[in-house]
């Protein structure tokens, strides 16, 4: 019999790729070879996962029949924590078809899922099928429920789809981060500069709480952040600024600027100028004023500045729901354009602010960039339009600008596009490095280690809606029915601030849609239908043909 030489074609085929396929096959390693590495996880999620100490147990809820859509993400799904169970044999899964096992919807619900209802065509007819695609971690006696699909508006399905799968690795492996850790990271809530009452801020508070401990920081004198704060600030890995309105006094500042030197991280919601819708729907005019919490130079070491006047964006700006007549005694509400809330919409891809829905701001202000601090980066969160106007004050604002929102009123002019909210990373210098009140602070630093900041120039984008003395969750707009992104903005921020193993960067994993051409599947569906199936009868038909033709010349 003749031998096969190994470098021909077939040798290479017999004693190459057969052999690599089998070893690849029985040992369960995978090759990743599309070109965004969508099967390979990162550095920092192994990690994490190999921190895991005791049994984790993630219960997915994506079993039973539902569309094909939702079929790819629960293969994506069973993919990834197979992965994760090969890094750490203590994280074990299994999926739950809710329908099969007869588990309630009030059940599911009350584990912190909220159904997704779909239309489902069969045969000519319409029905709806309930699913509830979401995940359930459990470690330790703790259960946490987290979404699989994105809820972002003003996208369709596929796109819903892709940016679930992108952010898949991201969402279990943080939540896993969180669940199993040894100890929450506490975040300090400044409760001393008329911020924010407890209702109306209520929702901020819930979300922190997730995975952290949150809790407010009020000074010992019940006058002013004092050397007897400090102890207590040191616990603290965060701290949260939100809408101040009481000036900082000059100690209270080199309190503060020791805390980042210290490494603290901070979140700062600011308003430059006192401008409040309640006032303005009751008296239909409202002249708003500049708030001095004696902060310029404070900021101004990071290289930025708050200037205190409105931003008016002419082009991206949410619903402001007015009465705007009656029948029979009956008020008539319209939703109208409102310019003097801005929406923050995503156009970079920061892992911030990607894949949420437009945040709404209040009566912003605007942030200028000093042209940056050395060893610092600072990096746009979000930004107004190209249609911008800037309203100086102290002036009027009047509900009547609603019917001419695009015209120039008193004082004011166009714009380029202004800045709502900043990142600040980096190594920060002390502003009191030079200064005699270094002296007052007992080991007094000049420099920070590796740090982060977060500043907004809007002291209401963490203030919930209180209806009837009741509050509703960050975001929620009942009068237009919109669900804006403020909540996940700050959920995402505070995850960016304490990210010590740098998962955020997962956020930004992009996946190429590569789709099919429906019209040429329309056109060539017949074509493709019968190449299907004869192909692989032809290549089989010929195999068989050649093994006959050289058996017959070598024995016949």
């Amino acid at each position: 019999m003749k031998k096969i030489n190994a470098k021909s074609p077939l040798g290479i085929f017999l004693f190459a790729i057969i052999p690599l396929v089998i070893i690849l096959v029985y040992s369960g390693i995978r090759l990743d070879l599309t070109k965004e590495k969508r099967y390979t996880l990162s550095d920092n999620t192994i990690k994490v996962l190999e921190s895991v100490k005791k049994p984790l147990t993630v219960e997915v809820y994506l079993e039973g029949d539902f569309p094909a859509s939702f079929k790819q993400l629960q293969s994506e799904t069973k993919f990834m924590l197979e992965e994760f169970r090969k890094i750490n044999p203590k994280i074990d899964f299994k999926f739950i078809d809710p329908i099969k096992t007869k588990m309630s919807q009030d059940t599911l619900m009350a584990m912190g899922m909220q159904p997704s209802i779909l239309p489902d065509v069969k045969d000519g007819k319409i029905s709806q099928i309930t699913l509830f695609p979401y995940a359930v971690i459990k470690y330790n006696n703790d259960g946490v429920s987290i979404p699989l699909v994105v809820q972002q508006a003003g996208i369709d399905a596929d796109q819903q789809l892709t940016r679930s799968i992108e952010g898949l690795e991201y969402n279990l492996v943080s939540n896993i981060k969180n669940i199993a850790a040894n100890k929450k990271k506490k975040i300090g809530i400044l409760v001393n500069q008329d911020e924010l009452s407890p209702d109306e801020f209520q929702g901020f508070v819930h979300l922190a709480m997730e995975n952290y401990d949150a809790g407010p920081i009020i000074p010992k004198n019940q006058t002013e952040l004092s050397l007897e704060d400090v102890p207590l600030l040191k616990q603290m890995s965060a701290l949260v600024i939100a809408k101040p309105r009481k000036a900082f006094t000059d100690n209270e500042k080199v309190i503060l600027d020791q805390y980042i030197m210290n490494g603290g991280k901070t979140l700062w919601m600011i308003d430059a100028v006192n401008a409040e819708m309640d006032t303005l729907t009751r008296s239909k005019k409202v002249m708003p004023f500049p708030i001095d919490i004696n902060m310029t130079d404070f900021f101004f070491n990071y290289g930025i500045r708050i200037n205190p006047a409105l931003v008016k964006d002419v082009k991206k700006f949410a619903l402001l729901r007015l009465v705007t007549g009656e029948v029979s005694g009956n008020p008539q509400y319209t939703s109208l354009p409102w310019p003097y809330y801005p929406l923050g919409i995503a156009e970079n891809n920061n892992p911030i602010t990607k894949n949420i829905n437009p945040v709404k701001f209040e009566f912003p202000t605007s942030i200028d960039t000093l042209g940056g601090r050395k060893n610092i980066k600072t990096k746009v969160l979000f930004e107004s339009s190209e249609r911008t106007l800037l309203k100086q004050v102290p002036n009027y604002v009047d509900l009547k600008e609603i019917s001419s929102v695009d015209s120039l009123g008193q004082m004011e002019k166009p714009s380029t596009p202004k800045i709502f909210a900043v990142s600040l990373e980096g190594k920060f210098n002390s502003a009191y490095a030079s200064r005699i009140e270094r002296k007052s602070y007992p080991g007094f630093k000049t420099s920070s280690p590796e740090n982060k900041m977060i500043v907004i120039a809007d002291g209401d984008v963490g203030r919930n809606k209180v209806i009837k003395g009741k509050p509703l969750p960050l975001g929620v707009d009942l009068l237009t029915n919109e669900q804006f992104g403020n909540e996940q903005f700050l959920r995402n921020a505070l995850d960016y601030l304490l990210d010590d193993s740098n998962l955020m960067e997962l956020r930004n994993r992009n996946i190429e849609e590569r789709l099919l051409d429906r019209h040429r599947i329309t056109e060539e569906k017949a074509n493709w239908q019968w190449l299907n199936l004869l192909l692989p009868l032809a290549i089989i038909g010929l195999i068989g043909g050649l093994f006959f033709w050289l058996r017959k010349k070598k024995f016949g």
